[in-house]
């Protein structure tokens, strides 16, 4: 590794620390008081982190995220939800990933499900940044049709989110996901978002981020790692501002 790659990461890292220690008591805060008082929340966040990603369950990118879309709401209430799911790096056990990220997707629509039922007034705000961006487009997705050899995996497909809950679901973002290639590389099905929930979602990916732009399969580069910080997760809060 050069001196100036070793160097980046290592500001990386810094920089990531001192927003986690900046945001979480914040954002832990924050849900809590949405929690506590009387009905729902104005909005919530569901967000899924992405591989590994550290500050479980929103992961960094997802603390980012929603502490911008709390300053672009003033006056509103946001909860914040992290999918609980393994955000797993275990890929050479096909079965067992696939069927973490089904159990992430599942439980993402159970959510959106759940506040639908129980506070249909509070505006869902769908996330996920690399892995996770999968998951949430996995949850709204068109249909899923896994390749033939994946016929064995066909059961831990979930159905896709009924049309109707759309009208629940206010913004869907995306940061870091993984390119068409990228997947098609890995042999996964596309993610596809229904016709109900297209024009809700929005994309951000870094210039020069392997894992979005297009680039073959591979391992993910320093640049992957600058959602938190670039200031994508404020123009994302911005767009969900609009929709709301």
């Amino acid at each position: 590794m050069t001196r100036r790659k070793s160097g980046m990461i290592t500001r990386l890292g810094i920089i990531a620390v001192s927003m986690i220690a900046a945001v979480t008591g914040s954002v832990i805060a924050g849900s809590t008081a949405a929690e506590a008082r009387p009905g729902c929340s104005d909005a919530e966040v569901v967000f899924a982190r992405g591989t590994v990603e550290p500050a479980p369950p929103l992961g960094v990118t997802g603390l980012s995220f929603v502490e911008a879309v709390r300053s672009q709401l003033p006056g509103k209430s946001v909860a914040a939800y992290g999918v609980p799911y393994p955000a797993s790096d275990q890929f050479r056990n096909r079965l067992k990933f696939a069927r973490t990220v089904a159990d992430g997707v599942r439980t993402t629509q159970n959510r959106v499900k759940y506040l639908a039922a129980n506070c249909p007034g509070t505006k869902v705000v769908l996330g996920g940044y690399s892995q996770g961006a999968v998951v949430a487009g996995y949850a709204v997705h068109a249909g899923l049709d896994l390749p033939a050899r994946y016929a064995a995996y066909d059961r831990f497909v979930p159905p896709p989110l009924p049309a109707s809950l759309s009208r629940n679901v206010a913004a869907i973002v995306f940061f870091g996901a993984p390119s068409d290639r990228f997947i098609d590389d890995i042999g996964a099905p596309p993610v596809r978002v229904s016709t109900p929930y297209r024009g809700k979602t929005a994309r951000y990916c870094v210039e020069g981020d392997t894992i979005c732009d297009g680039a073959r399969v591979g391992y993910p580069n320093a640049i992957h790692s600058l959602y938190a910080v670039n200031g994508m997760t404020l123009d994302a809060a911005r767009f969900v501002a609009r929709r709301m």
